[in-house]
């Protein structure tokens, strides 16, 4: 079963997420593709740290997921992806074009195919303004598009708004939805 859960930031979309996780199984792997570039990302990392259940495993990965998913496709497992729109910054900082795309396809093929549960979060950015710069368009308009193959590949699709979660796909989510 695939999940994705949408959301903005601070909407409440990663606690749903390791929520919804931890309704699925009680092997989780939490697979986490930030990188601690800077002092605030660094204190953003610990405080999701803290907040996981010791007993998760955890995978630091910005660049490979597809081989991440194929590496743990056992029916038993909940990977939890957090999140996809750092995957895809990380890869628009690398400026390798063809890698991204390369992996992107590989990623949703991969995900197509798993056996795994995996419940992956990622930013809805496409609400606000468009923005000013060239990089920042580019990176709203892969993340929309990210966003939208995610979804049709999804068993279910959730929203998150201020806590609340917003089922946008498949209607058997969840009694709490």
């Amino acid at each position: 079963m695939i999940y994705l859960v949408l959301g903005g930031a601070r909407s409440g979309k990663s606690g749903f997420a390791e929520k919804l996780a931890s309704e699925q199984s009680n092997n989780i792997t939490y697979v986490a593709t930030a990188t601690a570039g800077d002092n605030e990302m660094r204190e953003r990392i610990k405080y999701h740290q803290d907040s996981r259940p010791q007993d998760w495993l955890l995978i630091e990965e910005p660049f490979n997921l597809s081989k991440v998913v194929n590496e743990n496709n056992f029916p038993d497992k909940t990977l939890i992806i957090e999140c996809m729109t750092l995957w895809l910054s990380n890869w628009l900082c690398t400026n390798d074009t063809q890698g991204w795309h390369n992996e992107r396809e590989a990623f949703i093929n991969t995900l197509s195919k798993t056996k795994a549960n995996v419940v992956i979060v990622s930013n809805e950015v496409g609400s606000g303004v468009i923005p000013i710069g060239e990089l920042s368009r580019d990176f709203v308009d892969r993340a929309g598009w990210l966003n939208q193959e995610l979804a049709n590949l999804a068993d279910k699709a959730i929203l998150v708004v201020a806590g609340c979660a917003i089922n946008l796909k498949s209607n058997n989510l969840s009694s709490e939805i």
